[in-house]
């Protein structure tokens, strides 16, 4: 075998298979076992065919063919494949023979290189990437050694491989020089045979910078990688993944004759970040920290505080806002069944109320965080798109925002602005935390565990009071529903609460500096991701028992007036477990206690009183929010409804008038508005139609 130097200043020759064939056969663990023959032996009890190496083994081995690794890989891989070959058929010699080729893939780079700074220097040589995988092509086929058929009428047909020796390297595929078998070249024809020739499973994806690490105001970068063999589909779009491999050069895609070339990267080994936020590194040190801060009694209170300082009071909105940044637990039946531990937030308020500081703040103080606006975001542009490439014509699976902010928070600003076909796509990312996609062939399922915290402006402007909150904002209920908390922020005049406000302002303006949150931002970001990846609490008897206490309360007013409003349903019961499960996890606590059920409730009330009230009645009713219409509305539109199938029936013409219609509805205290919305209602949803002019009859 061909020993290598290690090209440092002083050269020293290697026996690159030597070396490696002595480290699968030696190295032991921290146990004492040997490592790689045990996962060699496990490799051929699967039936796989590639050895994963951890480069730290290597390099606590052999330092020398561990930095000849990072410089010469292609070398280095190949000998080290050869290696598992022999020791493969040393083992179990049946299993050997029915596998061509072994792979060796490296994991666990010391060093990751950041994708903006990806240049020349590292060409053919061993890399770590790490980012956001946003675009994959189908599966193809890829010729590793081509069979070729050569044909003269002097020496008949010969058959023969190409590349002589090796395997192909690169994407094209080019006609041998000369026949290897009669030397003939211009004379007869080269015939390439396919299904001859070996074949391995290629596919194409693009790594894209991970939207914290993007500077502010720049676009994110993105590299072409290329899978083969055992590495393709091993990820979806959306996933975090970290890919070792050998960066290459290919002709630039716009001109294959310019002196310009494209980096791509040939992956070695793939990994998909299992834990979500991982890539928030929390040290020894931090942990510390962490832990004495948990220990401040005062800990909630400080982490309300620190968000968005610099904005004055809504002080319910930023608990609601620190709330869904730790988020409740996800748990996930064995039945297969996901329940959602995100809480979603809705703030509905007047102009100049400070909306979209808070959620600016909220994306940029989350571990993991998405700011978007609703006049710049599509269906696609939010959920996951099929893109085609203009050079190539192939189909790309491309992940939107809320597929990208897995695991994290989506800032969704001015979503009342949004398109209605747009906004119709976040239903299923809300509530089943996934996204479903069929399109030019593709059929996929992204996962989208997303914390959804959403504003936006009232209808007329200003929030109209004597208006419910379905007419007050531009958005269907079927979205509205899926909110866990909804806040109405409305600008009054209040001359005591407008001089803080102005001195509160004036002093963020004149002494930028004073302005300093309870907890750095660093810290609070740390702090967020160590309690959503470890702190996992479980509801005591006492908190479920006053949970309980107050759903059936609640429901309990309801069931005295079999005719009267619903004030809460499951829905909502389900929330609240989020909320006190959310409030435990600020404090790093494994158990929900009576306070954190507390805590939930009075949000919970707050959300009831101002956002579920009926305007008529003045009591508490769920389906201003889960219809869009309280219990009093839904009763008058029915008795219309029977108005105009009594006068049909009594009239001659088959058909209801409508001022006789307004004339009866007046009489029943129904006014003569309500009448004709609900006309134009029942009339748009194919309810009645308009048999003659100003005359209403019932379809049948």
């Amino acid at each position: 075998m061909a020993a290598l130097t290690t090209g440092v200043e002083h050269e020293q020759v290697i026996d690159v298979h030597e070396r490696f064939y002595e480290f699968i056969r030696s190295f032991r663990d921290r146990s004492g076992s040997y490592k790689y023959r045990e996962r060699i032996k496990q490799m051929i009890t699967m039936g796989q065919k590639s050895l994963i190496v951890d480069y730290n083994d290597l390099y606590l081995f052999d330092n020398r063919l561990a930095r000849l690794l990072i410089e010469r890989p292609d070398e280095v891989l190949q000998q080290a494949s050869e290696v598992v070959k022999e020791v493969v058929m040393n083992e179990a010699p049946d299993y050997g023979e029915t596998i061509d080729r072994f792979y060796v893939r490296v994991r666990a780079l010391p060093r990751v290189v950041p994708l903006r700074r990806l240049r020349s220097e590292y060409l053919g040589k061993l890399v770590m990437l790490e980012g956001i995988l946003v675009r994959t092509t189908p599966v193809k086929e890829k010729i590793v050694k081509a069979r070729f058929m050569h044909c003269t009428r002097e020496q008949g047909c010969h058959r023969f491989d190409w590349p002589p020796e090796g395997e192909l390297i690169g994407d094209i595929l080019e006609r041998p020089p000369a026949c290897p078998v009669c030397g003939g070249s211009s004379s007869g024809t080269f015939r390439l045979l396919p299904e001859e020739s070996k074949l391995i499973d290629w596919q194409r994806i693009v790594l894209q910078e991970r939207p914290e690490e993007v500077p502010p105001g720049q676009l994110p970068r993105s590299i072409e990688v290329v899978l083969q063999d055992e590495l393709v589909d091993s990820a979806r779009p959306g996933d975090r993944i970290s890919i070792v491999g050998v960066v290459r050069v290919r002709p630039d895609s716009v001109s294959k004759k310019r002196a310009v070339f494209d980096l791509y990267i040939e992956a070695n080994h793939i990994e998909v970040s299992q834990k979500i936020l991982e890539e928030v590194v929390i040290t020894r040190e931090d942990e510390e920290r962490i832990r004495a801060l948990a220990r401040d009694p005062w800990v909630r209170k400080r982490i309300i505080a620190s968000i968005a300082p610099a904005i004055y009071g809504h002080w319910e909105i930023k608990e609601a806002i620190a709330l869904a940044l730790f988020g409740g637990v996800p748990k996930i039946t064995e039945d297969g069944v996901r329940i959602r531990g995100d809480i979603h937030v809705l703030i509905v308020g007047d102009p100049g109320t400070a909306k979209s500081q808070l959620l600016q703040y909220a994306a940029r103080i989350a571990p993991r965080g998405i700011y978007t606006t609703g006049k710049g975001a599509t269906a696609a542009g939010l959920t996951a798109a099929v893109i085609r490439d203009k050079t190539t014509g192939e189909y790309y699976l491309e992940a939107g925002a809320l597929v990208l902010a897995d695991g994290g928070v989506a800032a969704i600003d001015e979503i009342d602005k949004m398109r209605d076909e747009d906004r119709v796509a976040i239903h299923e990312a809300m509530e089943q935390q996934t996204v479903s996609i069929a399109k030019a062939g593709i059929v996929a399922k992204l996962n989208a565990r997303t914390t959804v915290i959403a504003a936006g402006n009232p209808k007329f402007g200003r929030y109209l009071t004597n208006r419910t909150l379905a007419d007050n904002i531009n958005l269907p209920v079927t979205i509205l529903s899926r909110f866990d908390l909804i806040f109405i922020l409305k600008d009054r005049p209040n001359p005591e609460e407008d001089r803080k406000l102005a001195r509160h302002v004036l002093e963020v303006h004149r002494e930028t500096e004073r302005i300093k949150p309870e907890i750095d931002p660093a810290l609070l970001k740390k702090y967020i991701s160590y309690a959503r990846r470890y702190i996992r609490p479980r509801l005591t008897a006492e908190a479920s028992k006053l949970i309980e206490d107050f759903y059936v309360e609640m429901r309990r007013m309801s069931s005295e007036n079999p005719e009267g409003p619903i004030a809460i349903t499951a829905r909502q019961l389900e929330a609240l477990i989020r909320l006190a499960e959310a409030h435990a996890k600020m404090a790093l606590r494994s158990e929900v206690s009576r306070e954190d059920a507390e805590a939930a409730i009075r949000l919970m009330k707050t959300f009831l009183e101002s956002s579920g009230m009926d305007i008529e009645s003045g009591r508490i009713d769920i389906d201003v929010i889960m219809t869009g219409k309280p219990r009093s509305k839904q009763e008058k539109l029915t008795r219309i409804m029977e108005i105009i199938e009594e006068l049909e029936s009594e009239s001659e013409e088959g058909c209801a008038r409508l001022k006789e219609i307004q004339r009866r509805a007046a009489s029943e205290g129904i006014e003569s508005s309500l009448v004709e919305e609900a006309i134009r209602s029942f009339r748009r949803d194919g309810i009645i139609y308009e048999k003659s002019l100003g005359c209403y009859a019932i379809v049948r």
